[in-house]
């Protein structure tokens, strides 16, 4: 159980990775001028306002124009600089995707998109503001780096990461707050998976609030008498191929688990990988090609089936297809 929390399952500490992302730009700003802020009338929410409040001539709010953010974030990074456009999933994504695709992953121009509000925790806001699409539509176009991070630790590291790295990112991040999992000094490397557990009998892939749910899992797996690695696969683009084919050779069978539709998902990306490698049996966890609705996030957790009781099912059922 290194770079784990202590207490994560009887008590852990809850932040919400969008906070992680603030805090992440307050630090950034300080140490590095080409840091640029951008946003479309949603400051507070995203946690933009913190950078705005230190370094207001590095900020720019632009309205409800995220195509328009777009568009000017590219050409801010023609300049040298370094622009994070931030925005709801919904905006961010969907709504500017053929702007992203051409001024963006086309050009190649050195743009980091974080996206909060994300998938059906964002709760009450309904189907429109719970975007379930966005791993794919970003992870589909050429160029695009599309990270997901697990909690409030990862996300600051992922957003330095970012700041560090040369190219077009997308970083999905949360609304909620979610179970602080990760210690400060656990290691983060785009393109390199995490594992936090070690087992032989199957590998539980998970991404975002669901690697919390695949650890819960590993426990109520293990008084069954099933031995579960589980793997935090944060960098959906480019896979961790390597490691993904290890565990599929070592424990001959996979669950992957995320809060987005199983179509086109991080369980796309797996199966796709996997097929590639060592095929093996693999049950997926995720939207099944439904939108959202309004609820609390734990309600609406429950009700897609996205819980580490929903992951201990999948694994009883793939490991009676493992050879």
């Amino acid at each position: 159980m290194k770079y784990i929390k202590e207490n994560i399952f009887s008590n852990p500490e809850m932040l919400p990775t969008r906070d992680g992302f603030g805090k992440a730009l307050v630090e950034l700003g300080e140490i590095n001028e080409k840091i640029i802020v951008l946003t479309t009338d949603v400051a507070g929410s995203v946690r933009a306002n913190w950078f705005a409040e230190k370094f207001p001539q590095r900020f720019f709010d632009l309205g409800v124009a995220e195509q328009n953010m777009i568009s000017v974030a590219a050409g801010i990074s023609l300049e040298n600089k370094i622009p994070f456009a931030t925005t709801f999933g919904a905006f961010i994504t969907g709504r500017v995707w053929d702007q992203i695709r051409v001024l963006v992953t086309y050009s190649k121009t050195n743009v980091k998109l974080v996206a909060t509000h994300t998938g059906v925790t964002v709760g009450e806001d309904g189907a429109t503001h719970q975007i379930l699409e966005d791993i794919a539509l970003m992870r589909v176009l050429p160029n695009m780096t599309v990270v997901v991070p697990s909690d409030f630790n990862e996300t600051k590291k992922a957003i330095f990461a970012a700041a560090n790295f040369k190219g077009p990112i997308y970083i999905r991040l949360g609304r909620q707050k979610a179970p602080l999992i990760t210690t400060d000094d656990a290691p983060f490397e785009i393109g390199k998976s995490q594992k936090l557990r070690d087992g032989n009998d199957v590998t539980i892939i998970a991404c975002g609030v669901l690697v919390y749910e695949a650890m819960l899992a590993a426990e109520k797996l293990d008084k069954l008498g099933i031995s579960s690695r589980i793997l935090n696969m944060h960098t959906i683009k480019p896979l961790d191929v390597d490691s993904i084919s290890e565990a599929a050779k070592t424990t001959g069978a996979i669950v992957t688990a995320e809060e987005h539709q199983i179509a086109g998902g991080l369980g796309s990306a797996i199966a796709e990988s996997v097929i590639k490698q060592n095929p093996v049996p693999i049950e997926m966890i995720g939207i099944k090609d439904v939108f959202g609705m309004s609820g609390t996030s734990d309600e609406l957790l429950t009700y897609y089936g996205l819980r580490a009781d929903n992951i201990v099912d999948s694994v009883k059922k793939v490991l009676k297809r493992k050879k």
